[in-house]
This record gives structure tokens, C-alpha cells and sequence, in this order.
């Protein structure tokens, strides 16, 4: 259940400078995995074409594919936190009642937001390893921490997103497993 109308850009549900970064992250996550996917669609293709019809497989495809699927995996986590599609245990939280749910809510998105901050820190400090090593891709020959910056983004956005998730919990009166997707239980809906 969504509050925006299929096929339409990402409109925030926030007010002021939250709804801009909303916003903002949206665009970004949108931009990053139609890119991904394109080129890696693209690469695949080129390959593939290659490969039996010159007898010659581009010789970097391999590599671009990889990096490829860190920046889709990374977008991706932003973009399921977004869509309220993350992976969820949710047996406990089920169970309770609606206003025992809505404080659990924002502790759970607070506490996901926090670790999401703390591997964007720590993967940010994996790419400086990396960059000091001064290792290179053998095929591509550009930095193996060029690969790895997607990492950090998109924890960071996966963070800014369930910190977004806390904050629309607190203003509003339902339960949001994002800031645009309430949660869906007919049963509570009776109830209030």
C-alpha cells in the first residue's frame, strides 16, 4: 500500500528539507540502478556478441560486471528500505497490538538507521585501505577502491532512509514501513 499513484516520480510525503532529501535519494537510487542495469545489460549483450560472432570476448567484461552488481546491490538496499520491501522478522512485532507497534517502529528504524550509518563509516574506512594498497583491476587497470565507493552510498542512503522511516513515524498517526508505505494489517483497521 502505497500513498502515490503507480508509475508516477517519487513525491516525498515530508515537509521542508526532509521531503527535499527524500527526494533527492530517490532520484539518486532511480538514476544508479537503471544505469547498473543498463550497462551491465549492455556488456552482457556486447559479450555474448562477441563471443560467437568474432570468435573474442571483450576482454573487460568480467570486471565491469562486478562492479557493476556492488552499485546495483548498494542502490538496491536504498531503494527496498524505500519500498518497504527490506527483509523484516517481524513474528514479535506482529503479534502486538497497534500502539505497541507504532513506538517499536521507530526504535527498530532508528536502530537499523544507526547500523547502516556505522558500515557506511566502517566500509568508508575499507575503501581508504584499499586505496592506500594501490591495488589495480588487471583487466580495466584503474583502482580497486573505485569500484568499492558504491558501498559507503548505499549505506548511507539506506540509513538516510530508515532515519526518514523514524521521523514520518513520529509525525504521523499510522504505522510507515517507509515514508510512503503504511503498513498493511485490515484487522487494525477495524479496530481504530
Amino acid at each position: 500500500m502505497t500513498d502515490k499513484p503507480k508509475g508516477k516520480e517519487h513525491e516525498s510525503s515530508l515537509p521542508g528539507i526532509l521531503g527535499t532529501i527524500d527526494s533527492l535519494i530517490s532520484r539518486i537510487e532511480s538514476v544508479m540502478l537503471a544505469v547498473g542495469v543498463l550497462l551491465m545489460a549492455a556488456n552482457t549483450i556486447s559479450n555474448v556478441i562477441g563471443r560467437f560472432v568474432f570468435q573474442s570476448s571483450l576482454f573487460f567484461s568480467e570486471e565491469l560486471n562486478r562492479i557493476l552488481i556492488i552499485l546495483i546491490t548498494f542502490a538496491g538496499i536504498s531503494y527496498a528500505a524505500r519500498q518497504g520491501r527490506h527483509i523484516r522478522m517481524s513474528a514479535i512485532y506482529d503479534a502486538m497490538p497497534p500502539s505497541i507497534r507504532k513506538p517499536m517502529m521507530i526504535v527498530i528504524a532508528l536502530v537499523t538507521a544507526t547500523f547502516m550509518f556505522g558500515l557506511c563509516w566502517y566500509s568508508y574506512g575499507y575503501i581508504i585501505t584499499q586505496a592506500g594498497r594501490g591495488r589495480v583491476l588487471p583487466a580495466l587497470q584503474i583502482p580497486v577502491w573505485w569500484t568499492l565507493v558504491w558501498v559507503p552510498v548505499g549505506f548511507f542512503m539506506t540509513g538516510m532512509q530508515y532515519l526518514l522511516t523514524a521521523i514520518k513515524n513520529v509525525q504521523e498517526k499510522d504505522i510507515y514501513l517507509s515514508t510512503n508505505v503504511l503498513e498493511g494489517y485490515e484487522a487494525d483497521e477495524q479496530e481504530v
